[in-house]
């Protein structure tokens, strides 16, 4: 497994702890915990899956590679598809942040560094989440403290950035036949169960809120894809990076010629321990 090199490696503790119930439902997350005194950096964990597959335990790569060198990891569980489907997820994640903070002295951390990474549909979650940590839809579930959800950094890891984009591209993969990803079969189905339609993948679209002009947050971000990456279509990324640098946002964009999707899960790729690295660096330089 590539590890990211970093100037001291820690080794660290994981366990599973509840941090939400929904009626007789309980949802985990998975605490990776540096062995030292701190105070460490907590980066919140969303893994991907299309909205509507895959768990807290999908990102252990990214996750271990973080622990290693210092970083306090919380991988989530939320709400999926069947059980619901946009926004509950937001909502959970949403506390899972404020939750996070809420722990931020057991976890040998601050509060006021904790940022946030995903990948795929986690990454769309984590940056739509991010610039509306305010939303009255993501932010309704209760918890004690007077915590917000607001993050330091958000680390995109091939994110669909923009969901309508991304469902119109693989519907046009398909019916022009050929040869194309296999995950691309599963796109349409899965952006159905948990949008709905195109209209509600358009209002959660990242793209379309900064170009429309709406009031959003814009935390650093670092955006990291591959060069050929098929499933995460060019051109979306390209606008998304052109609308958040016009709105004044601070942005890192890692992109990897030659690689594509889920490059970094590839043992193969020597461009997967340089893209890890990036990610340490950019969240120690970001949250100390």
């Amino acid at each position: 497994m590539s590890t990211a090199s970093t100037a001291k490696t820690h080794d660290f503790d994981i366990e599973d702890v509840e941090f939400l119930r929904h009626g007789d439902t309980p949802f985990q997350a998975r605490l990776y915990k540096p062995k030292g005194t701190g105070p460490f950096p907590i980066m919140v964990d969303l893994h991907g899956g299309a909205w509507c597959n895959q768990d807290r335990t999908t990102n252990t790569l990214f996750a271990e590679t973080l622990a290693r060198s210092g970083v306090t990891v919380v991988a989530l569980d939320w709400r999926m598809p069947p059980v619901a489907a946009y926004p509950a997820s937001l909502a959970d994640i949403n506390y899972g942040i404020r939750w996070a903070k809420s722990k931020a002295e057991s976890l040998k951390g601050r509060a006021d560094r904790v940022g946030i990474y995903g990948v795929s549909s986690g990454g769309h979650q984590a940056m739509l989440g991010a610039m509306r940590h305010a939303d009255p839809r993501y932010a309704s579930l209760k918890l004690a403290g007077g915590y917000d959800a607001r993050v330091a950094c958000a680390v995109l890891v091939w994110p669909v950035i923009d969901p309508a984009s991304r469902f119109r591209h693989a519907k046009r993969l398909i019916a022009g036949g050929g040869k194309y990803p296999p995950q691309i079969d599963s796109v349409i189905p899965s952006h159905i169960k948990f949008w709905g339609d195109e209209a509600a993948m358009e209002e959660g679209n990242p793209v379309g809120i900064l170009e429309r002009g709406e009031a959003v947050d814009l935390p650093p971000v670092l955006y990291v894809q591959g060069g050929t990456d098929i499933v995460h279509p060019r051109p979306d990324l390209e606008r998304f990076v052109a609308a958040y640098k016009k709105r004044g946002g601070d942005l890192d964009l890692a992109l990897y010629d030659g690689e594509g999707e889920g490059f970094i899960r590839n043992k193969e790729s020597k461009a997967a321990p340089l893209a890890l690295e990036h990610i340490v660096a950019f969240v120690k330089g970001r949250l100390g």
